[in-house]
This record gives C-alpha cells, structure tokens and sequence, in this order.
C-alpha cells in the first residue's frame, strides 16, 4: 500500500467517525425533545444555543480550520433543527389574523428557530405579480388579490413543515380555511386595536387602512372580522405584552396540546 492509498483509508476511517457520530448526535436530540416534552420545559432555549455557540467558538479559536468546521457545524446545528421541526409539526403552521398582530415577527422567528421553510403570503404575491400589494389592489381591484391568495393557498398545502403567514384578509374566506386545514394548524395571533394601532401607523403598505389609519377604524374593523377569524383558527394566543419567546411557545405548546387530543 502507497501513501496515497494509506491517506485515502485514512479518510474513509474518518468519515465513518463522523456518520456514528453524527447518528449519535441526532438521537440525543430527539432524546432531549423527549425529555423537555416529559417534564413540560421550554422546546425553545435560545440561551442554551448561544452557549453552545460560545463553546465552540472557544475550542476553535486558533484552529487553522476554524472557518471549515464553523461552516460544518452551521449545517449540523440546521439539521438539528429540522429533526425538532419533523417531530413536533407533521403539518404546516398557518398564521392569521388582523394585520399587525404579529405573523411576520413571529413566522420569522419560528423559521429561523425550527430552520422551516417559510412564505409570507403578501411578499410572495408581490414578488410573482412583480407589484407591491397596494399597486395590485389599485389595477385589478381586491377580489383579483383575494384569488391569488387562495390559489397561493392550494399551492402551498401540498406540502408541509412549512409556516404560512397570511395576510389579514385571509382567513374571511371559507374556501381559504378549506384549504388551510387540508395539511395544516390554524393558528389566530391577536391584539388590542390599540396595539395594532402602535404597530401599523407608521406602515405604508396597509391599503385597506389608507386614510382611515386611526384606533377606531381599526377597531370596527376587527370586529367584523372576528367571528371568521375565530371560526378558522384551531388555536387563539393574545400577544400583547409578550416577548416574542414568549408568543412562540405558547403557540408550539398549544399545537402540542392539540394534538394529543
């Protein structure tokens, strides 16, 4: 046998390693989903990944290869991730509600946390229909909106482990939560109108809200919306006053709840 070959061996030896490992590494995630879900604790521990993060950074400060295995562990630390996602969501999570409730905020955060794909209903449209959302409703008047988002809707459910985050006008369609429940949990975000009404006056990109931007109008309207959004959703959570840790939780505790039922 020749250097090379010795080498090549070598490699292979290490791979192995590395595939037990990784397989060892991928049970003692799930064997630590079981035992948060045993003893009722927190699924998202941002804290204990930073941690995490800190320890690696320091085992790798002045190794040469600290790019390359930072670069892996990035992958790992996805993958991981994606294992917590497929055990507790075997289905898309799909975010209602009134606009500035919170779906953009905390889809994103969720997506980030669980490394889920997600679509943010509105930028999607946009994107395809290469307009923003008010040029639309201004050129093809909303109930072309309204059609792309239930086509988009039918789209979306033929997959899972997705977040959907829909646009407020949404859910008012019963076609609409026909097919958000096709393959996935409705989940309704909501606030005080007051609440609301911090989050959106300064946005330009509320065409149901031009010249009416005030607590009023927006409270009238939340009204009329209620009984339909309340008829869709599969699980309800106020999110006043709540960290966006806070919201996630009890969001993925009350699917969890839900499904045990």
């Amino acid at each position: 046998m020749n250097d090379l070959e010795m080498y090549r061996e070598q490699l292979a030896f290490c791979d192995d390693k590395i595939i037990d490992a990784l397989v060892e590494r991928n049970a003692i995630i799930e064997k630590i989903m079981a035992y948060k879900e045993t003893y009722g604790m927190p699924i998202l521990q941002p804290a204990q990944e930073q941690k995490q993060q800190r320890r690696l950074d320091e085992k790798l400060r002045d190794n040469k290869y600290r790019d390359e295995i930072q670069d892996v562990f990035k992958r790992i630390l996805r993958n991981s991730k994606r294992i917590q996602a497929r055990k507790l969501f075997s289905y898309n999570i799909v975010l209602i509600g009134f606009m500035g409730a919170g779906k953009t905020t905390i889809s994103d955060y969720l997506s980030m946390m669980f490394d889920m794909k997600l679509v943010e209903m509105d930028q999607e449209i946009a994107e395809r229909e290469e307009m923003s959302i008010p040029d639309i409703f201004a050129t093809y008047g909303e109930e072309y909106f309204r059609s792309l988002e239930t086509n988009l809707l039918k789209e979306l459910q033929t997959g899972k482990n997705c977040i959907i985050s829909c646009g407020g006008g949404v859910a008012l369609r019963e076609e609409n939560v026909i097919e958000m429940k096709k393959n996935g949990r409705v989940v309704l975000l909501t606030a005080s109108p007051e609440t609301i009404y911090d989050r959106v006056k300064d946005s330009n990109d509320r065409p149901l809200l031009k010249d009416n931007n005030n607590v009023e109008f927006i409270a009238d309207l939340m009204e009329k919306r209620r009984e339909k959004y309340e008829a869709a959703a599969d699980v309800v959570i106020q999110t006043d006053g709540k960290s966006i840790l806070q919201i996630s939780e009890e969001l993925i505790t009350k699917l969890t709840e839900l499904d045990e039922k």
